[in-house]
C-alpha cells in the first residue's frame, strides 16, 4: 500500500536495524473491549528498547544506557530567540510584505557569540510558514545591510521593501508569536489502570491508585494545593475547586510541568465514563499510563483510548521484587522520531535517573508531535492570522514615519557616530520598555527558568521598595543598622533614617565617603575627607546609639579625633573581609600602598571585657604590614583563605587589570586582564561556596566569576576553571553589593 503522508515516507526511509532497535518500529495495533468487540486499529511506532520482545528474568537487569543521552531537544533557550537576545537589547526591527503580498518581521542584533566575547549577527525572521533564526559573522570593517540578511535567508523579492520600525511598543507584539505551545510548559496526563483492565471507562473509574502509584507520583514530582496556586497551572481551575484540590507539578529545566492525575481530577458516581476526567487527560498530547500487574497479565495498547488527540502514550510499569521501573513508548505514525532511545531492556533500577529520562522523554515528544502535519498546519494558520494582525496595527506608523528611509542602513549594534540626542533618548526608551516587559513575562511564568515557577514569588523580582520617598539630599554611601539606614550625605553630614524627620549622628564636617556596619562587632567604620585630609575612623555602634537616646550633641569632625586610626593619613580607599569566619582585617589603600590592620580581639561577648569605660576602640586595632603596589588601586576586595595561614588574600583593580596579593608576602598574580580601551572599574566582591572562595569582577557592563580557590601553598590556583563564567547588564552600574547571607553567586538566566 502506497503512502502519501510525507511524514510516513520520511520515516519509512530510515526504519532500518538501527531505527527498530532504538525508536522501535511501525505497528498495527487492534484490540477488543470486555465483551470481545474489536477497538479502533491505530498505526503506533512502538519503543520497547529491544528490536526483540523477549520476557525473560533479564528483562528485569538495568538497562545499558549512556547519561550523557538524555537531553532535551530543541530547548527552549534555542526555540525563544527574541526573549533571551533582543528582548531588553538595543535591536533593529523591520516589517515588509514579500513577492506573495504576505507580510512578514524582521530582528536583528549583535550580540556575543555563546558567551566567548566574539561578536556575531543574530536574525529571525517571522513569516506565515514559520520563523527562521540564523547567525551572521561580524567584521569590524564590512557592515551588513538588511538586505543582505534577508538575502542569507533566501528573500531576494519585496512586494514593499522592509522598513524600520522605529516605535519601542514594537517588542510587545514581537514576544506574541514566541508564545506558542509547547516550548515553554507542558501539561501531561497520567491515567491509573488495574492489572486486567482493558477499556478507558475502566481506567477512568479508579478512585484511587495504590501505593506503588502513589510513589511514581511522589517520584513525577510535588502535590501542590490547586485553589491560589500561582504557577503554571495547565487549564485545572485554581479558583474553586472544579478540577479537583490537589495536583502533581514540578519544574525541570527551566520547563513548568502540570500532571493531570486520573486519581485526583473529579469522580463521578453517575457518570460511568468519566467526562471530566477525560476533558483533560484525552486532551493532552503526551499521557503516562501507570498499569499494575507484571510483563505476563494483558497490556496496555493506544488503542483501549479513546482520544483523536493523544498521539503519545508513556507505559510504565513497576516491579516491587527489586525496586525498578520499565518503560514502553507508544507513538502515532506520523511523530517524528524523538530522543533519548530506550536502554535495552528498557528497565531502571535508579529512580532519579528514571525520572529524568520520562520527563525528557515525554518533553521531546510533545514538541515532536507539534511538527506533525495536524498541529503544524494549525499553527501555521495561527502565526499568519498573527502577523497579518499586527501588520495592520503596524501601518499607521509606516505612512507617518518618516525615519523609515534608513530601512536599508548598515545594521549596527548602538548608536550611529552620528546620532543625535533624540535617538540616544530613544534607544534608552526601547531597553527601559524591553526590560519592563521582559520582566512581566518571567513573573507571568511564561519565561526559561522563571523564579516564579514555583508559585511562591508573588511580586515581581527585583521591586524596589521606598525606605524614606521624602528624604531632601544625595547619599554618599550608606549601610543599614539594625531596621534602620544610616546614610552619609555632603551637605547634612552623617544621618539615620528610620523615622521622619531622620535624626542627625554626625554634622557635616564630617565628609564620610565610606562606611561599614558591623553590628556583632559593635563597630562603625568610616572613611572620612579626602586627598591629605582622609582618615579612617571607628566607632562603638553602642556608645553612638546612648548618645542618640541621651540626645546628646551631634557628633562632629573635631568630636571624633580620638576615633581616627593615625597611620590611615590619606587614605582614598578601604576594605574589610567580609566572611568572618576569621578575625576583622582592613586594608586601606594610601597611594599606591595597602596598609593591613587586624583588630587584636575579632570577637567577644559583652563590651565591658575590652577597654571597659572607652568610648574609642581605637586601641583594639593593629598595624601588621605595609605592601607596596605598581599603582593606586581602584577597586579592592579582601580574600579569605581555607586556613588563615599565610593564605588570605586581596584583590586589587588597576589599569586594566584585576590582580591578587598575597597578605603574608605581598606576592602578586594576574587574576583577569581586561580587553578594553577604556575600563570602569566598578566593584570585586568576594562570594563564598562550599568554603571556598571566589570573585565577582565588575567593569564596564560585565560581571565575570572567578573562582581563586583552592589554594595551593601561598600560590592561588586561578587558572581557567569550569565554573567560572560572566554576564551583562544593558546599562553601566555605579556599585553593586551582596545580601549579608549571600554565600554563593547567582547565574543569571535571561
Amino acid at each position: 500500500m502506497k503512502k502519501t503522508n510525507s511524514a510516513s515516507e520520511d520515516l519509512g526511509c530510515r526504519r532500518g536495524d538501527f531505527s527498530r532497535k532504538h525508536y522501535g518500529s511501525v505497528e498495527l495495533l487492534i484490540s477488543s473491549d470486555a465483551d470481545g468487540a474489536i477497538q479502533r486499529a491505530g498505526r503506533f511506532r512502538v519503543e520497547n528498547g529491544s528490536s526483540d520482545e523477549v520476557h525473560t528474568t533479564l528483562d528485569y537487569t538495568p538497562g545499558t544506557w549512556r547519561r550523557t543521552d538524555v537531553h532535551l531537544e530543541n530547548p527552549e533557550y534555542h526555540t525563544r530567540w527574541f526573549f533571551k537576545y533582543f528582548l531588553g537589547k538595543v535591536h533593529q526591527n523591520y516589517v515588509g510584505t514579500d513577492a506573495e503580498k504576505n507580510p512578514f518581521y524582521l530582528s536583528v542584533v549583535l550580540s556575543d557569540q555563546n558567551n566567548q566575547r566574539v561578536p556575531q549577527y543574530r536574525a529571525i525572521l517571522w513569516r506565515k510558514t514559520g520563523t527562521l533564526k540564523i547567525s551572521l559573522p561580524y567584521s569590524p570593517t564590512k557592515t551588513l545591510s538588511v538586505k543582505s540578511i534577508l538575502s542569507a535567508m533566501n528573500m531576494d523579492r519585496f512586494e514593499k521593501g522592509p522598513r524600520e520600525i522605529l516605535n519601542p511598543e514594537i517588542q510587545k507584539v514581537r514576544v506574541t508569536p514566541e508564545h506558542q505551545p509547547g516550548s515553554v510548559n507542558f501539561k501531561f496526563g497520567v491515567l491509573y489502570a488495574k492489572d486486567g483492565q482493558l477499556t478507558d471507562d475502566e481506567m477512568f473509574s479508579n478512585e484511587t491508585g495504590s501505593e506503588s502509584f502513589d510513589k511514581f507520583l511522589n517520584l513525577l514530582g510535588d502535590s501542590i494545593t490547586l485553589q491560589g496556586w500561582a504557577g503554571y497551572r495547565g487549564g485545572l481551575d485554581t479558583k474553586n475547586d472544579t478540577t479537583g484540590i490537589k495536583s502533581i507539578y514540578t519544574v525541570y529545566q527551566g520547563h513548568e510541568l502540570m500532571f493531570h492525575v486520573s486519581t485526583m481530577l473529579p469522580y463521578s458516581k453517575e457518570n460511568k465514563q468519566q467526562v471530566e476526567r477525560k476533558r483533560h487527560i484525552g486532551n493532552d498530547i503526551v499521557t503516562i499510563v501507570f498499569q499494575e500487574g507484571d510483563d505476563a497479565s494483558s497490556s496496555f495498547k493506544p488503542s483501549m483510548i479513546r482520544s483523536h488527540f493523544t498521539h503519545i502514550f508513556a507505559l510504565v510499569r513497576y516491579n516491587s521484587q527489586n525496586d525498578s521501573y520499565r518503560l514502553k513508548i507508544f507513538s502515532e505514525e506520523s511523530v517524528p522520531l524523538f530522543g533519548p532511545p530506550l536502554p535495552s531492556p528498557p528497565v531502571f533500577t535508579d529512580h532519579h535517573e528514571f525520572r529524568d529520562f520520562l520527563l525528557v522523554k515525554l518533553i521531546n515528544g510533545e514538541k515532536a508531535t507539534l511538527e506533525t502535519p495536524t498541529f503544524a498546519q494549525k499553527r501555521q494558520r495561527t502565526l499568519d492570522m498573527l502577523i497579518r494582525s499586527l501588520y495592520q496595527d503596524l501601518m499607521p506608523d509606516l505612512h507617518k514615519n518618516m525615519l523609515n528611509r534608513r530601512s536599508f542602513s548598515d545594521v549596527l549594534p548602538e548608536s550611529p557616530k552620528s546620532a543625535r540626542k533624540k535617538e540616544e533618548a530613544r534607544q534608552a526608551e526601547f531597553v527601559r520598555i524591553g526590560q519592563a516587559l521582559k520582566l512581566k513575562t518571567i513573573v507571568r511564568g511564561d519565561a526559561p527558568t522563571s523564579l516564579v515557577t514555583t508559585g511562591l514569588c508573588r511580586k515581581e523580582p527585583w521591586e524596589s521598595q521606598p525606605f524614606c520617598s521624602t528624604f531632601p539630599y544625595e547619599i554618599v554611601c550608606a549601610d543599614s543598622w539594625g531596621q534602620s539606614l544610616l546614610a552619609a550625605t555632603d551637605a547634612a553630614g552623617v544621618m539615620l533614617l528610620d523615622a521622619l524627620p531622620p535624626v542627625q549622628v554626625f554634622d557635616k564636617t564630617m565628609v564620610v565617603k565610606q562606611m561599614h556596619v558591623l553590628e556583632p562587632q559593635d563597630l562603625l567604620i568610616t572613611r572620612a575627607d579626602k586627598g591629605k585630609d582622609a582618615r579612617l575612623y571607628v566607632f562603638r555602634l553602642s556608645t553612638l546609639k546612648r548618645g542618640l537616646e541621651e540626645k546628646q550633641l551631634v557628633r562632629s569632625k573635631c568630636d571624633s579625633r580620638e576615633n581616627k586610626l593615625e597611620k590611615t593619613k590619606g587614605c582614598h580607599l578601604y576594605s574589610i573581609n567580609t566572611h568572618h569566619g576569621s578575625e576583622l582585617r582592613i586594608v586601606a589603600a594610601i597611594r599606591n600602598k595597602l596598609l593591613l590592620i587586624t583588630r587584636k580581639h575579632p570577637r567577644f561577648e559583652g563590651f565591658s571585657a575590652i577597654a571597659p569605660g572607652a568610648d574609642s576602640p581605637v586601641e583594639e586595632f593593629q598595624y601588621i604590614r605595609e605592601i607596596c603596589l605598581c599603582d593606586p588601586p581602584v577597586v579592592m576586595a579582601l580574600v579569605d583563605g581555607p586556613t588563615g595561614e599565610n593564605d588570605n588574600m586581596i584583590c586589587v583593580a588597576y589599569k586594566h587589570q584585576f590582580d591578587l596579593i598575597n597578605e603574608s608576602t605581598g606576592d602578586a598574580y594576574r587574576l583577569h586582564h581586561v580587553d578594553a580601551n577604556r575600563v570602569n572599574f566598578v566593584a570585586a566582591i568576594d562570594v563564598y561556596e562550599d568554603g571556598e572562595a571566589g570573585l565577582l569582577l565588575c567593569y564596564n557592563y560585565i560581571c565575570y566569576y572567578k573562582k581563586v580557590c583552592p589554594f595551593n601553598g601561598s600560590t592561588p590556583m586561578i587558572q581557567s576553571n569550569t565554573s567560572d563564567f560572566h554576564f551583562s547588564w544593558n546599562q553601566m552600574p555605579n556599585a553593586i553589593g551582596k545580601l549579608p547571607r549571600l554565600l554563593s553567586p547567582c547565574r543569571e538566566s535571561e
